[in-house]
């Protein structure tokens, strides 16, 4: 998100009922301007009557496996977007984002050795038994973004 850019206020609890279940994903992420492709599996909880997303991501092939906690400020009407992972165990700061139209965004700043980055993480193409996330990441304060990450999620 650049500076003057803010999530639209539209969350409501129930937003990420969708990805309540069982599910097989189906993951791609660019290194070494490589696609890399892999499988994993996901688990996901709602609670809290809807205002809360807990899942548990598995990527057994890589030996990993992380938490996305999500969390609706329910005054704001932004979500919170947490990420945890099993190998540090430490919350990272959320990004906060909405859904408008049936596409979830969620923007956040963060550094590398490269220097200050943008991360926007989308939520789209949701149907009852399939949906998709992607990760970008922009250099240019938003001017351009580089897709790095694309996770195809299918109900188990």
């Amino acid at each position: 998100m650049t500076n003057s850019s803010q999530p639209a206020a539209t969350g409501k609890a129930g937003d990420f009922d969708f990805l309540t279940g069982h599910w097989k994903i189906a993951h791609r992420q660019l290194k070494d301007n490589q696609w890399d492709a892999f499988d994993g599996d996901a688990t996901v909880y709602a609670a809290l009557g809807g205002i809360a997303s807990v899942e548990e991501l598995r990527i057994p092939s890589r030996n990993f496996s992380g938490m996305g906690i999500r969390l609706l400020d329910v005054e704001r009407k932004l979500w919170a977007d947490h990420w945890v992972n099993r190998r540090s165990g430490i919350l990272n700061t959320p990004a906060w984002g909405s859904f408008t139209d049936g596409v979830g965004v969620w923007d956040s700043a963060d550094s590398d050795a490269a220097g200050a980055t943008l991360v926007r993480g989308v939520w789209d193409s949701i149907s009852s038994d399939s949906c998709r996330w992607h990760q970008a990441l922009s250099r240019d304060d938003g001017q351009t973004w580089q897709e790095n990450w694309v996770m195809h999620w299918v109900r188990a």
